[in-house]
């Protein structure tokens, strides 16, 4: 299997409010930078939809690293929060609804497909392209409000 390096990142303006998201793609020598907005959504969902859109980027089953600054999304998997979840029918330990299913759904498939590895990194910090990916989410919500 290949191996690609996955670095994401989601921004919000106003949380809800429009929202971007980044993702940088790493295999061997080539990099490929992605990034794209929604005009009303949630920060949370952008952070799990720039994963989504890298990890549906593979054409091919790969084993991927995949480096994010967000808690929610990087904890869900380390934490077993979403094995939790899907066993108690997609209900939280306070029994409360579970927010984004449609995303975790998502992911779930993705990551059954491939081999991926969650890694958090500090955001913000001196993590090149964690920051690259904070910054195409943030010119994403840009553009997007200049459209």
């Amino acid at each position: 299997m290949k191996h690609v390096t996955v670095y994401t990142d989601g921004a919000c303006s106003g949380n809800p409010g429009p929202g971007g998201w980044g993702a940088v793609l790493i295999y061997g020598e080539m990099r490929r930078e992605m990034s794209g907005a929604e005009a009303n959504t949630t920060n949370n969902r952008m952070e799990l939809t720039a994963a989504i859109k890298a990890l549906e980027a593979l054409k091919m089953a790969c084993t991927v690293d995949l480096y994010s600054d967000s808690a929610y999304l990087i904890n869900a998997y380390r934490q077993n929060w979403l094995t939790n979840w899907v066993r108690r029918g997609w209900l939280k330990a306070d029994k409360k609804p579970v927010e984004n299913v449609d995303l975790w759904k998502r992911l779930l498939e993705l990551s059954s497909f491939h081999t991926v590895t969650w890694h958090k990194v500090k955001g913000h910090a001196d993590n090149p392209e964690n920051n690259l990916c904070d910054r195409l989410a943030t010119d994403a919500v840009k553009r997007l409000r200049q459209a």
